[in-house]
């Protein structure tokens, strides 16, 4: 199984972390995130695979006075963690930079999280991927260390059609067959040696 050493825990910036069975915490249960920064002082992600069942992006637009003139109906408002929820973030594809300020995560993956970047996707003209979330998931300094060495976490490679193409409800899945693992294989058991 792919859990990373200790050397590679400070360079998961641009990844991806599996939750294991039987975390603990149900917010994460099947959860897939993507981790926006990865440093000593501590983790900063957004869950990729959890739409919010409470907003979609046309009630979401309308609340912030955005009117959208692109069909944005099928486009689902993403449970991003349970810290500052009512916060707005996207992930896209490098082809859209916001005026404002967008962070390049990696070459193909960046973050805007200025309103901007909803205005432009409510006239077309955004980015050609995308996955909008409300909230993130943090973790402090060594915070998420323990958790890797308490067994709750596989770690995986972000490719851009885990992140933008695939159905929330199969990126889990396929998060961990891109490490080789299938799910009738975890336990929801912790080990210890």
């Amino acid at each position: 199984m792919t859990q990373p050493d200790s050397s590679e825990t400070q360079h998961l910036t641009g990844r991806m972390l599996i939750a294991m069975p039987g975390m603990g915490d149900m917010r994460f249960e099947h959860g897939v995130v993507f981790l926006c920064d990865h440093s000593e002082d501590g983790a900063m992600g957004l869950i990729v695979n959890k739409p919010s069942g409470d907003v979609d992006m046309p009630s979401l637009l309308a609340q912030l006075s955005i009117e959208p003139q692109a069909d944005l109906s099928r486009c689902p408002v993403h449970f991003g963690g349970p810290v500052e929820t009512g916060r707005g973030f996207v992930l896209h594809s490098a082809d859209y930079v916001s005026a404002v300020n967008t962070l390049k995560v990696r070459e193909d993956v960046f973050m805007t999280a200025t309103l901007d970047i909803l205005e432009d996707i409510g006239r077309g003209q955004g980015p050609r991927h995308w996955l909008m979330a409300l909230g993130y998931a943090g973790w402090g300094a060594g915070q998420l260390e323990s958790e890797f060495a308490q067994n709750a976490w596989l770690v995986c490679d972000a490719a851009p059609r885990l992140l933008f193409d695939l159905p929330d409800m199969a990126k889990w899945e396929a998060a961990l067959d891109s490490i080789g693992v299938s799910p009738m294989m975890l336990s929801a058991e912790g080990g210890r040696a």
